[in-house]
């Protein structure tokens, strides 16, 4: 499936509940470089007027949330993201969660790089500017050690349209309007690493718009 349809809504949406009946994409495209740990991803969107809502719910063990600042290498610990483009826009704005719901964002504009090194051309968020967005996790706080059992953990987040329109200049979500974006899951320097997305990667490197998948706003 490399297309799906975010359902618009009426009302207040939850963070906080199961979205029985919203549509579920699963995260079961795993890099060769991943440990033999296969955590079960799914994620789920809606949206309303004012942006959009995700949904994530992991099946997970070894799990770990040692970074504690905003801006902090989130990747690095048990971590969920979610990056998107829209249509119009300049670039892609990449949304990073560790499982504690501490976040990075960045607005990316050439996600070129020498091998190790910095994206070309991006730009981090100030906390001014991402504070409409909402975040929910079930986690919270600092995790060291990490939990080697089988544990289930879910993080919701908002991100309104009109950040999105500030940082990219595109015009916001409306029926029938196509954006694209990946979804991944990540855990960098948890004692089983891995790294799995929903539409795969040819290496091991998330900041490949090339290989984004459709959202489809119905």
């Amino acid at each position: 499936m490399d297309s799906y349809q975010v359902t618009r809504v009426q009302g207040q949406i939850d963070l906080s509940t199961i979205w029985d009946n919203i549509p579920r994409l699963r995260l079961e495209s795993f890099r060769v470089e991943s440990s033999g740990h296969r955590p079960e991803v799914e994620c789920q969107l809606q949206y309303d007027t004012n942006g959009i809502y995700g949904l994530y719910q992991v099946k997970d063990r070894y799990v770990r949330a040692a970074v504690t600042q905003f801006q902090g290498r989130v990747c690095t610990d048990s971590c969920v993201e979610f990056f998107i483009a829209p249509a119009g826009g300049a670039g892609y704005v990449s949304f990073e969660f560790n499982c504690s719901g501490v976040m990075l964002i960045h607005h990316v504009l050439d996600p070129r790089r020498e091998p190790g090194g910095p994206l070309s051309k991006f730009r981090e968020l100030t906390v001014d500017e991402v504070k409409e967005i909402k975040i929910f996790h079930t986690l919270s706080g600092k995790i060291e050690p990490e939990i080697d059992e089988e544990i289930h953990w879910r993080l919701g987040f908002f991100i309104p349209f009109e950040l999105l329109t500030r940082v990219t200049g595109a015009a916001k979500a409306e029926p029938g309007t196509s954006w694209r974006a990946n979804f991944y899951k990540c855990a960098d320097n948890c004692s089983h690493p891995h790294w799995a997305s929903w539409q795969p990667v040819y290496e091991l490197n998330f900041h490949l718009p090339e290989c984004f998948g459709k959202i489809k706003f119905e």
